[in-house]
């Protein structure tokens, strides 16, 4: 592929997304070009240079925004690639084993209040005083790119008073995991976002939550008593809503929670897996609700995460990303209503990872298949998951090695804009490029990636994300996606 000097791809796209000249909303709107996205964390920028790095961008895949990591603890979004998977042909070669995470933007403490943490102490140290945001974001907009920062729920456990922000099991141990009914947490959030807005002139944010409610989890995880939240903030919510017997709950998971174990370790009750499941929902149908209870307030951590951010600064865009079960599990697929969303949503970040969806599928087969699915073979398994998710693909003992194909990207993407159509928001699906996968399974590809991009804007989708981290992505893949917007003729 020839690359445009990036003063060239400036000229073709300089109506829509010149700094200052529109609000994103209506710059995407106008402009006949596409939202082209990328995800990138500091630690590129660090390596390799802030105007190295957008050349690259804008050369390779004409990206027009950048999808910054600013708050994680996770390796997902943040860091090099990830120890024991090779890495790419750009940046340092060695890995960053001592990562750790954080807020890598300045903390302005003004703007939290009640937050059972200090945000002083959620402060990424891997840089140094390095204000990744006001690092980056002057280059960014000289160079007509916008910038949406991008957060998610990844903690660490050595964090100061983190515990005060953490769900609790069904059995009472503090998790790893943050709980939405936490007022220390919401209100943590609610911090970050306006001290995001307020400080820096950024065109949006986008919040990530990669986690499902307790029979998700407790469906595909190998430890259904880990599942939560019990605390006693989601306790006292479903108290005062008078709708939902918190004791009948736990019966219920705990019950359930028998049954699996009794599943996975391959005994098999007398009317079968299947009709056994069912009998306990039937008894305890307080486990459906709980689950409903718990994504209700994932949605209102949105609602409230949107209207902050839009009470500062309405023309800042305010979305969320939808992680890869929603291609997987037809219970989490259920609890994504794309019309409910859209009330508090400028777009939403579908994943749809097609390399190393095969591998994950694969595993979330297996995962499921070990509990209430146990009278199927992982063959009837995927064949049920395919009809109810409107995708065919290879067999399961296939797909790890192939991954699976631009046709899953192409329904994926046509369903998710068909979901959401009438509303405002905008879905822009998140392909991949070079996400880990093990060592003999499928990996990326240039033609791959072309096929991929080409796939989700064939289904009428206005942007895509290119995802995980540039940190882990091959240049000849990123080129990939290049070549497929400009034979598309969206560069």
């Amino acid at each position: 592929m020839r690359n445009l000097p990036r003063r060239d791809f400036l000229k073709t796209t300089a109506s829509g997304l010149a700094a200052g000249s529109l609000s994103p909303a209506a710059a995407q709107a106008q402009s006949s070009k596409r939202m082209i996205g990328i995800q990138v964390g500091a630690i590129s920028f660090v390596d390799e240079g802030v105007e190295r790095v957008l050349d690259v961008f804008q050369e390779r895949a004409y990206v027009n925004t950048l999808f910054l990591a600013v708050f994680t603890y996770g390796r997902g979004i943040a860091g090099r690639q990830v120890p024991g998977h090779p890495l790419p042909d750009h940046g340092k070669q060695e890995y960053d084993l001592h990562f750790h995470g954080g807020n890598f933007a300045r903390v302005h403490p003004q703007y939290y209040k009640d937050t059972g943490v200090k945000p002083e102490d959620t402060r990424a140290p891997d840089h140094g005083d390095l204000d990744i945001i006001a690092t980056v974001l002057p280059a960014a907009k000289k160079s007509g790119m916008r910038v949406i920062l991008w957060a998610e729920d990844v903690w660490r456990r050595d964090i100061p008073d983190v515990d005060k922000l953490t769900e609790v099991d069904l059995h009472g141990r503090k998790s790893g995991r943050v709980c939405f009914n936490n007022p220390y947490h919401r209100n943590f959030l609610l911090g970050l976002v306006e001290d995001y807005t307020r400080s820096y002139d950024i065109d949006g944010i986008m919040w990530c939550s990669e986690r499902t409610g307790a029979l998700c989890n407790a469906l595909a995880r190998g430890d259904p008593g880990t599942v939560g939240c019990f605390c006693e903030y989601c306790e006292r919510k479903a108290r005062k809503q008078g709708i939902i017997n918190f004791e009948r709950v736990k019966q219920g998971y705990l019950a359930l929670e028998t049954f699996l174990k009794a599943a996975r370790a391959g005994s098999r009750p007398v009317d079968g897996y299947y009709v056994t499941f069912w009998r306990i929902l039937l008894r305890y149908p307080e486990i459906l609700a709980w689950e409903t209870f718990w994504n209700d307030s994932l949605r209102e951590t949105y609602d409230a995460l949107y209207s902050k951010i839009k009470s500062i600064n309405p023309k800042v865009l305010s979305g969320w990303h939808i992680m890869h079960t929603n291609s997987f599990s037809p219970y989490y697929r259920a609890e994504q209503d794309l019309q409910e969303l859209s009330k508090y949503s400028d777009f939403l970040k579908m994943v749809m990872y097609h390399n190393c969806g095969g591998e994950r599928m694969a595993r979330y087969i297996a995962g499921t298949r070990s509990g209430a699915f146990g009278d199927l073979s992982h063959e009837q398994m995927l064949e049920f998951e395919y009809r109810v998710m409107n995708y065919r693909e290879r067999g399961y003992d296939q797909i790890p090695y192939t991954g699976l194909s631009s046709d899953y990207v192409y329904r994926e993407a046509k369903r998710a804009v068909e979901g959401a159509a009438g509303t405002k928001t905008l879905i822009w699906p998140g392909i991949d490029i070079d996400i880990p996968t093990d060592q003999s399974h499928s990996k990326c590809t240039p033609q791959g990636t072309r096929e991929a991009v080409a796939a989700a804007f064939k289904a009428g989708a206005p942007g895509v994300i290119l995802s995980r981290k540039y940190s882990e992505m091959k240049l000849a893949n990123l080129s990939g996606a290049g070549e497929a917007i400009r034979e598309l003729g969206l560069a």
